[in-house]
């Protein structure tokens, strides 16, 4: 039985390679963006806890907000890989995709202002509120940046180019950390402008990440017809679930932070730095989810149905073992790793059981996301977002806050909602994949 394993295993070495190979650039970016996050939430700790709840606040706001349009242009490498496999021209689109991007930019910069008068009478300590408002009113206008690197990764992304987006990303960390720092402390004639100095650094490091792609790809840009409307109306049909979902999955995380914020600054303070160890973790899967959705694309364009098995299942595999290795560091070293961000007792105490509870369900989270890579490649985006949005809102969500407030666990029911969350898209997920793949044979081709 083993030795079938093992041969079964050696057949799919080309798809473990392919996967692989197209997984570590997305990696190195996905984690380049981390780890930009984690320096903020790192200089942050260090300024004050004040600083560090406030930024926890200010880009739980952000993000529920910007994540939208980050959403919507997904859309942009699933549908170019899809047209791709079915050997449509795909160049021609790139001044649409800029345009589009551009437009998505100016929508959620004005939301951003707008919640910013807002803030005052959401209940946040007093304290903090100048700060968060500070932070939100500066890196509205970091959209325009970020908007434009996004959109220009993920054209690149289905000609899977990412060498060069990582190194702009690789240098950003950089700049970010020397920004940062030097902007919240002061450094020599720069006077310390905390909560400012970290919204400054924001806005500079993702102008800059936007300019330089923009520089590299502009040999590719054609200027006739500049806003094609039947890609406009294909990047909104794949991309409106996406973006709602990922509204919903950060909205759910967000949410939590806004919550305890409300109850105490240190809880928000220990739930950011929770969540920015656990996404960490995350971005390795999530990486391998996006280059899952590329190979499932294409070959759906191509309408191959054994290739988009081997792709889903090797891509799948290869997230769900690495999970289970982050769940055991967890499970074993939790202070140490929450030690990373800050020594300060309080904050151990509460975030060290929040590790243990986020190790007992790692597998399940990267799971789920490989999962919805293959829906993603198979443009089946609504139903992956409707499972998303059952198991947050309808199951984990509800759960959490029974926990939290009904039986005064706070923090840690909260993430045990989130457990029960993957747990049942996970099912969800399996239950739709088997059934469409069921649908397709017979109408895609087969190779040995």
């Amino acid at each position: 039985m083993m030795m079938q394993t093992a041969e079964n295993l050696k057949n799919y070495k080309k798809y473990f390679t392919e996967i692989i190979n197209l997984s570590i650039p997305l990696i190195v970016g996905n984690l380049g963006q981390v780890l930009i996050g984690a320096t903020d939430v790192f200089i942050a700790a260090k300024h004050s806890t004040d600083t560090l709840a406030a930024i926890s606040i200010a880009n739980s706001i952000i993000f529920c907000i910007l994540v939208v349009g980050i959403g919507l242009m997904s859309a942009i490498s699933i549908v170019l890989s899809n047209y791709r496999g079915n050997r449509k021209p795909t160049k021609k689109f790139l001044i649409t995709i800029l345009n589009y991007s551009m437009i998505l930019a100016v929508i959620f910069c004005g939301i951003c202002l707008l919640m910013v008068p807002l803030i005052p009478v959401m209940g946040f300590d007093s304290s903090l509120v100048p700060m968060i408002q500070e932070y939100v009113f500066i890196c509205a206008f970091s959209l325009f940046g970020m908007y434009l690197y996004q959109c220009l990764k993920e054209f690149l992304l289905a000609y899977e180019i990412v060498n060069f987006p990582n190194l702009i990303l690789i240098l950003a960390l950089v700049l970010n950390a020397v920004l940062a720092y030097s902007l919240v402390f002061g450094l020599g004639p720069i006077p310390g402008l905390g909560v400012i100095g970290l919204a400054l650094a924001a806005f500079i490091v993702r102008t800059v990440m936007g300019v330089i792609l923009l520089g590299y790809c502009l040999g590719m840009i054609r200027l006739r017809n500049p806003f094609d409307k039947s890609l406009i109306k294909q990047l909104l049909k794949v991309g409106y679930p996406i973006g709602i979902a990922m509204l919903l999955e950060f909205l759910g995380f967000n949410l939590i932070t806004i919550l305890v914020g409300r109850e105490a600054g240190i809880l928000a303070a220990t739930h950011n730095i929770a969540v920015t160890i656990t996404s960490s973790a995350y971005m390795i899967p999530m990486s391998i989810s996006a280059a899952i959705a590329i190979k499932v694309g294409y070959y759906n364009g191509a309408k191959i149905l054994s290739e988009i098995k081997r792709y889903s299942f090797s891509g799948t595999l290869m997230a769900v073992v690495f999970m289970a290795f982050c769940s055991v560091l967890l499970t074993f070293l939790p202070r140490q790793i929450f030690e990373i961000f800050t020594n300060n007792k309080e904050m151990l105490a509460l975030g060290i059981p929040i590790l243990h509870i986020a190790a007992y369900y790692l597998m399940f989270d990267g799971l789920q996301v490989s999962l919805s890579g293959i829906l993603k490649g198979l443009k089946m985006t609504k139903i992956a977002s409707v499972t998303l949005i059952a198991g947050y809102w309808l199951f984990g969500l509800p759960f959490g806050y029974l926990l939290a407030y009904h039986y005064k666990m706070s923090l840690n029911g909260f993430w045990i909602g989130l457990a029960v969350s993957f747990w049942v898209m996970c099912s969800l997920f399996l239950f739709v994949i088997f059934r469409k793949f069921r649908e397709l044979k017979g109408r895609y081709k087969e190779l040995n």
